[in-house]
């Protein structure tokens, strides 16, 4: 009787699914996409991976389970992924204050037509508008220093390089103001400024902003 028993505990025996299991994985940290659209990467796989698991669950059901762990994985980044990248677009269309006119730093670069003038036209033409951008803060010996340096990407910040002239610009903050350091993303706003100015860390500096908004 043992030894039967056994034979039919090990006939009966299925495997769970690791596709099953990694799409469950999936589906839990697609909740980050509510901080970026490229974190939105995990719950794409996340529905792959977990359709992939309920197809081979299917066509081998003596073998293999986990499709409860599979749909879960499915349901949860279908839910994550859409809700976390309406929620990012509710906060692109409503971050800009009023007034302000959205700006990347590629306005900054010279054009592909005239590679030799600098700053190009479209730069230019913002000087002295109220635009809104954002960026990372270039750590500075004072964490709550009224002018700091604002970068393209946290890569320069991060890891000690040298942001490109097109990459940077020196923020001047109203009085109002209280800027505390950060690793992560500003959103600011205020008059832009063509003026070169230099620093003793990162070299010249062309744009400048006059900030009355910091978030």
């Amino acid at each position: 009787a043992p030894v039967e028993r056994q034979q039919e505990e090990y006939l009966t025996y299925r495997a769970i699914n690791t596709l099953a299991v990694v799409s469950l994985g999936l589906g839990i940290l697609s909740a980050l996409t509510f901080l970026g659209w490229g974190l939105g990467v995990f719950g794409i796989l996340g529905v792959v991976l977990g359709f992939i698991a309920i197809g081979q669950i299917r066509s081998r059901p003596t073998e293999l389970t986990g499709l409860p762990l599979a749909w879960t994985g499915v349901i949860l980044s279908v839910v994550f992924t859409i809700g976390g990248g309406a929620y990012l677009r509710v906060v692109y269309v409503t971050e800009v204050p009023e007034g302000y006119q959205r700006i990347s730093y590629n306005a900054f670069r010279p054009s592909r037509k005239e590679p030799e003038v600098f700053p190009p036209k479209e730069a230019v033409a913002l000087d002295g508008k109220k635009v809104f951008i954002k960026g990372y803060m270039y750590p500075s010996g004072n964490p709550r220093a009224k002018t700091f340096i604002l970068c393209r990407d946290n890569g320069d910040c991060c890891f000690g390089g040298t942001p490109k002239i097109t990459d940077m610009i020196l923020v001047k903050c109203s009085e109002d103001l209280n800027p505390e350091f950060s690793v992560y993303q500003r959103k600011l706003a205020g008059v832009l400024k063509l003026a070169l100015t230099s620093d003793k860390d990162v070299g010249n500096i062309v744009y400048q902003l006059e900030a009355d908004y910091l978030k």
